[in-house]
């Protein structure tokens, strides 16, 4: 009791936010919960893991004073382990891949209760409760880019390349109709070539879906990646990274478009270099057409 009492008293100012020791993190997929938690020990704050088996990295565990391994639905189980440690801040980082949530899911009773009042499978309503169930809880939820170096783009090209004419042209079909998949809760992400949708991300993610329109479309394709119209900022942020750009690179797509202020782009150095690398243009867009 007397260490928690301890990071308890530690507290930093992040992206004007006032962050409490221990924080909380639910952790998913990717390199996300890794940054998150490697900025916060730079910064002093211990951090309390809920981690997720079959898709968090196990290194998450060397960064963290304490780690749940969990199953996807095991939210009460959570919630208790974040109280027996004194959270009352926490942040989601890295997603959970939706094909999987056909398999190795449970649901504990606490989640089904959740289900019950939400009545959704959706991704953006299932983030919106499990905050608002946090929250009830008396624990604050926050975005997790705040712990991300320079991650949320300004407008422009990130890239020395910007976009061709016919990139350009391609990014504009794929903006709108992001728009219009994000509204209805299907997925972020468009890949489009001469003008033409040849994919859109459903449940098997940005990655799949960029690998699937190159074996449809060949080289060439422009892939867009926004955020839902009704996303909520603190939840799930459209991002990219280097693992994005090395399927771009084998798929031989030439062009990436994010949205400006509502995208994280994982360690941007070195996807910045692999794009260049690669002859990839990366543009961070507020809207179309540009002008």
């Amino acid at each position: 009791m007397a260490e928690q009492v301890a990071e308890i008293k530690t507290a930093v100012e992040i992206g004007g936010i006032r962050v409490c020791s221990p924080v909380g993190l639910v952790a998913g997929n990717g390199s996300f919960p890794v940054e998150f938690s490697t900025f916060a020990q730079e910064k002093g704050l211990s951090v309390v893991a809920v981690a997720h088996i079959g898709e968090t990295d196990p290194a998450l565990e060397k960064l963290v004073s304490h780690c749940l391994w969990v199953k996807v639905g095991q939210l009460g189980k959570s919630i208790d382990f974040f109280a027996s440690h004194g959270v009352k801040q926490l942040a989601f980082a890295g997603g959970i891949k939706r094909i999987n949530l056909f398999g190795g899911v449970k649901l504990d009773m606490r989640a089904l209760a959740l289900l019950a009042r939400v009545r959704s499978v959706k991704d953006d309503v299932l983030l919106r409760g499990l905050a608002t169930e946090f929250e009830s809880q008396g624990v604050q939820v926050f975005s997790a880019h705040h712990f991300l170096r320079d991650s949320v783009p300004a407008v422009g090209s990130l890239t020395r390349r910007g976009l061709s004419v016919s990139e350009l042209r391609d990014a504009e079909i794929g903006w709108e109709a992001a728009a219009q998949i994000g509204l209805s809760d299907i997925g972020q992400s468009v890949v489009v070539r001469d003008g033409t949708v040849v994919a859109v991300e459903a449940v098997e993610g940005t990655d799949s879906c960029i690998e699937r329109a190159g074996s449809l479309a060949g080289a060439g394709c422009t892939v867009v990646k926004r955020a839902k119209p009704q996303q909520d900022l603190r939840l799930d942020l459209p991002t990219i990274g280097p693992q994005t750009i090395a399927v771009m690179k084998q798929t031989r797509a030439t062009a990436l478009v994010i949205e400006a202020g509502r995208s994280i782009v994982l360690d941007r150095p070195a996807t910045i270099q692999a794009a260049d690398a690669a002859g990839i243009a990366i543009f961070a867009a507020e809207r179309f057409p540009l002008s």
